[in-house]
């Protein structure tokens, strides 16, 4: 598949991340490959993200655009800007999160999945090394994650005879597909933080027009482990389990 820099687009969704964006755009700017546009989406902030967003603008290797989406949510966020980007040309999108930290071979990495043919690539997520993980954090935590991703294939809800591919594990801030299955599919879905796992709707969205999906172990995103420190292991694989924590206050749903 050959496309031009400014028909790849990474969708980068940020709420009140002045503190840590920073980081995530130093990450995306040392990829191995540039030719791709990136999009932030400010998704109704009320710190300086956006200033951060512009000042690295001036320097950035590659195109940057600033969009801003007013309804709270991840997903809804999300959606905006892979909307944008198809609106705008691009043929191949990716996302990752405002506070993760993609590796140097990303985005080549995506680049080479998408051009082999597949619809939809989902990478893997390791702690952020910045953050200095325990043991637990590096081993135990992710573990258990992937034990609930092999739960996930057997339940009933993932297994319907519509679907045309196996359910894979799938993390938001790392995830890469195209235009046209995005738009055949109907995108990310448009829901609040605390009403679902939009990741996890896209991928069920996805399996249900193709059977070209891949889950990647070297397409490799490190992400932040903020709430999983906030809210403990426990709550934090009970948040990822179908939303069966919720944090009394919706506020601490965005846990910064």
């Amino acid at each position: 598949m050959s496309t031009r820099p400014e028909q790849i687009a990474v969708v980068v969704p940020a709420y009140d991340e002045a503190a840590s964006i920073g980081a995530t755009l130093a990450a995306l700017a040392r990829q191995t490959d540039t030719g791709f546009r990136l999009i932030v989406v400010d998704n109704a902030s009320t710190d300086t993200t956006a200033d951060v967003v512009r000042r690295f603008a001036g320097t950035a290797p590659f195109p940057v655009e600033l969009v801003t989406e007013n309804e709270r949510g991840a997903g809804t966020a999300a959606d905006t800007g892979f909307r944008h980007a198809i609106t705008t040309g691009a043929r191949l999108l990716a996302r990752t999160d405002a506070d993760c930290l993609p590796s140097p071979d990303w985005v080549a990495t995506l680049r080479a999945y998408l051009g082999q043919g597949f619809d939809l690539v989902c990478g893997r997520s390791v702690p952020r090394h910045d953050e200095r993980p325990t043991w637990a954090e590096r081993h135990v935590f992710p573990a258990a994650v992937r034990l609930a991703a092999v739960y996930g294939r057997y339940r009933a809800a993932h297994r319907k005879p519509e679907f045309r591919s196996p359910y894979v594990l799938v993390h938001g801030h790392n995830l890469a597909l195209t235009a046209d299955l995005y738009q055949r599919c109907g995108g990310t879905a448009r829901e609040a933080l605390e009403d679902g796992s939009e990741d996890v709707t896209l991928l069920n969205r996805a399996r249900r027009v193709t059977d070209r999906i891949a889950r990647a172990e070297d397409l490799v995103v490190e992400a932040s482990l903020r709430r999983l420190r906030a809210w403990g292991a426990r709550r934090t694989l009970l948040w990822y389990w179908d939303r069966r924590y919720r944090p009394p206050d919706a506020a601490q749903v965005h846990v910064r």
